[in-house]
């Protein structure tokens, strides 16, 4: 199969076509040419007015909910919204039933996923069923593909477990991901504790049950010396800690939700349970940090945070629903939204391809140019469109913009020598 990209703008620093307009030329699992016009017989040829190329993106932090809750997403529908937002790789939390606790389950999801074009990597859980006891099977999971370790969506509250996990890794440069949640602090706590909270009557999540949780993380990474990502990063405090961290050299790097760009604790006026999500929408101020953040490098990934949930999970009251948003066929456009003009377009881009890659695939990846071999995806910047339900392939709906008009449109990708484009 060959695919020849016309008139495309490659996105790669690194490379000696950045930012430049080329044609590309795709075939037997490689980049076959770069040039300013290929005149060839392709078996297809794509061409888009606006469209960009770029390192295939990368999803770190995703709830695919197989084994035990398909009602949610299983792993084809999860991979076929994964496909549709972009991403050619996926990282899938261990919040399962069974937990990825042990090899054997890495290795279900993987050989679950081996066909699909997107590449899916388990993350394997840090603690025996996540229950925060015990370590997990660490070095076996990473011996059989799990590429990095998280609790998932149940941050790890001991702090001697979570100081035994950070050493334990060290012996194979493992690295955790964290989300930043004191459940203590947190228990009981509907939404970003302040006016809004006050006004609205819902307990609130204060800003201490996220900074006290870095302070900890950060505490135990300098005592170890070894390799922590905070997800999900919230509060401006938060933000500024990490990079003070940053600055004095530990190896630390984090993550944000494209949710946290987009919406503030205003979004809750209307006690819409679609916007109950963990950690919490905060203030503006924190919104503006979190842009600034992304900006200036601090904040190092855009991840998904891709939360599934049944029609009867999030049909109740707020405080009984679940938590979560279902966005990863849109993290891009959300991203791209709520960060136009105040965050650099090629930031954006690089936090969703080429840094993450850095981050969890040992150094750098290849740079694009002629015989990579390496996925791709392609998009525009400015087109417009408003999301519908029909066009929608996770399993569950739980995303509160539909109807909402969202820029920057995914092309297709390519990946394990495969072709996807959306329709």
């Amino acid at each position: 199969m060959s695919l020849l990209i016309r008139k495309v703008t490659l996105l790669d620093p690194r490379s000696d076509f950045h930012n430049k307009t080329v044609d590309v030329l795709w075939g037997d699992g490689e980049i076959q040419k770069i040039a300013p016009e290929i005149q060839v017989d392709a078996q297809q040829i794509i061409e888009f007015q606006g469209a960009y190329i770029s390192a295939g993106w990368i999803d770190i932090f995703a709830d695919y909910c197989e084994p035990g809750y398909e009602q949610k997403e299983t792993i084809a529908t999860g991979l076929q919204a994964a496909a549709a937002g972009g991403f050619t790789e996926v990282f899938t939390v261990p919040n399962t039933f069974p937990t990825v606790s042990n090899k054997s389950a890495v290795q279900y999801l993987l050989q679950k996923s081996k066909a699909h074009v997107v590449s899916l990597h388990p993350l394997g859980a840090i603690s025996q069923e996540i229950e925060g006891k015990s370590l997990a099977e660490m070095h076996d999971m990473y011996a059989y593909g799990a590429i990095a370790f998280s609790d998932g969506w149940k941050p790890l509250q001991h702090p001697g477990l979570m100081l035994k996990a950070l050493e334990y890794i060290k012996a194979f440069n493992g690295i955790l991901i964290q989300m930043p949640i004191d459940q203590a602090l947190a228990s009981g706590g509907l939404m970003h504790e302040g006016i809004r909270s006050t006004q609205l009557g819902m307990p609130g999540v204060p800003i201490l049950a996220e900074t006290l949780m870095i302070h900890r993380d950060i505490e135990l990474l300098r005592y170890t010396g070894s390799r922590l990502h905070i997800t999900g990063v919230s509060t401006a405090e938060g933000v500024q800690m990490i990079r003070e961290a940053k600055k004095e050299g530990l190896h630390i790097t984090c993550s944000v939700t494209p949710y946290h760009l987009y919406f503030t604790d205003e979004a809750l006026q209307t006690y819409d349970s679609l916007f109950k999500v963990a950690p919490v929408l905060r203030s503006e101020k924190d919104r503006e940090a979190l842009m600034a953040g992304l900006a200036d490098g601090t904040i190092d990934c855009i991840t998904s945070h891709h939360r599934p949930q049944d029609k009867d999970a999030k049909d109740k009251e707020f405080a009984y629903a679940a938590d979560g948003m279902n966005l990863q066929e849109i993290t891009y456009a959300v991203a791209n939204s709520a960060t136009s003009g105040k965050v650099p377009f090629e930031r954006i881009i690089d936090a969703l391809s080429i840094t993450p890659a850095k981050i969890f695939k040992g150094g750098d990846s290849p740079k694009i140019e002629e015989k990579y071999k390496g996925g791709l995806t392609i998009f525009t910047k400015e087109d417009t469109y408003v999301l519908e339900e029909k066009n929608i392939f996770s399993a569950s709906t739980n995303n509160p913009f539909l109807q909402h008009t969202l820029k920057g449109r995914v092309i297709g990708i390519i990946n394990k020598g495969q072709i996807h484009l959306n329709t």
